[in-house]
């Protein structure tokens, strides 16, 4: 590993070739390059989860911090590894002082990995839009956590506001047992009446305010065309944020799972005895490997984002983002003042800036 001070992007890339030929590292297998944006107290975690992804998915790990962003002077410091506690790849961890960190792509650009694509994770709160950072702009996918939101429902449906093909959320890949040992139960049934199912509404109990909760019930709205609702559990849920799904079936039939709080859940449906599905939890770098595997539009997810937040037309947005500059440091200027659409010919001085006692050109204090 070596610790460039106050560098720029120029000697990182050199320093990332050196180390290449002084370790003997090929990246010729590289399959993408994973930008991971975090702040300062949340790195340990990030880079955890991300060397743990680039074990099953290798990558060039671009990790990036942004500090200070008030501080007058601009200042890059980076560490730069191949091979090592980031992962067998090369990794580079770049913290960015001063209003650097608001055109940190032009310090990861150059890094990025030739004819590769990019996923941009953004591990903390998610962006409000992300069009506004280009470092989710450039990207090929792009990861949120609705979960780590100050409100996550909220959050889930801003992500609705300012989606395009290419955004997933970390909430959504956690429901991905769940959807499957649902799937699963209701081809069971399908197996055993030997003709389709039909099902006629239902609900998930478990936490209201999780967005992994209301995603799986907007994913069973979107699928079964039906209304599946989310109502409050009696028990704590952790981060799932489902105790029990009920469905209410044709023929005068009900499934339902439920947690059974020890890594799994319990299906019950008639003429079958009750069956135990393992529901495990994973690790962030598990969710993270996940959403790795794939890198076109992820159109189950489109679907429940629309169900659950009541957004449509998602699917007619496009791919490709256009970056629209933002300074945080700088609010954008009031409005304009306005007429009023109900002013009449009556309002003179609102439409044309003069009164009635306005006898020509004259100035102020001089007799006409």
């Amino acid at each position: 590993m070596s610790t460039l001070w106050d560098t720029n992007g120029s000697a990182i890339v050199k320093e990332l070739a050196a180390q290449r030929r002084t370790g003997g590292a090929v990246m010729s297998g590289v399959a993408l390059t994973l930008v991971v944006v975090a702040d300062e107290d949340q790195v340990a975690e990030a880079e955890a989860a991300a060397a743990a992804a680039a074990e099953v998915h290798p990558c060039r790990l671009l990790v990036v911090v942004r500090r200070q962003v008030e501080a007058p002077t601009p200042r890059l410091d980076a560490e730069v590894l191949v091979g090592g506690r980031l992962g067998p790849g090369e990794a580079v961890v770049m913290r960015m002082y001063g209003r650097l960190g608001l055109h940190a792509e032009s310090v990861v650009l150059p890094l990025l990995a030739a004819d590769a694509p990019v996923v941009t994770w953004f591990h903390g709160a998610p962006p409000d839009h992300l069009d506004r950072d280009a470092l989710g702009v450039i990207a090929n996918r792009r990861v949120t956590d609705s979960l780590m939101a100050a409100d996550p429902v909220a959050s889930l449906h801003r992500r609705a506001e300012d989606f395009a093909p290419g955004d997933t959320d970390l909430a959504w890949t956690r429901s991905t047992f769940w959807r499957s040992a649902l799937a699963s139960t209701l081809d069971a049934v399908v197996g055993r009446r030997g003709g389709p199912v039909r099902v006629l509404g239902g609900q998930l109990l478990g936490d209201p305010e999780n967005p992994t909760a209301q995603l799986v019930a907007g994913w069973l709205s979107a699928r079964c065309g039906c209304s599946i609702t989310v109502e409050p559990g009696q028990r704590s849920t952790g981060t799932k944020g489902i105790e029990t799904v009920v469905l209410s079936l044709d023929e005068d039939e009900e499934v339902r799972l439920t947690d059974d709080r020890k890594g799994g859940a319990v299906i019950s449906q008639p003429y079958r005895p009750d069956a135990t599905v393992a529901l495990p939890k994973r690790s962030l770098g598990e969710l993270i490997g996940e959403e790795m595997k794939r890198l076109d539009s992820d159109e189950p997810y489109r679907e429940a984002l629309e169900a659950a937040t009541g957004v449509t037309g998602l699917a007619r947005r496009s791919p490709v983002r256009e970056h629209h500059w933002f300074d945080p440091m700088r609010p954008p200027p009031p409005p304009a003042p306005t007429v009023p659409a109900d002013s009449r010919d009556d309002d003179e001085v609102a439409q044309t800036g003069t009164g009635d006692d306005d006898g020509g050109d004259d100035e102020p204090g001089q007799a006409s």
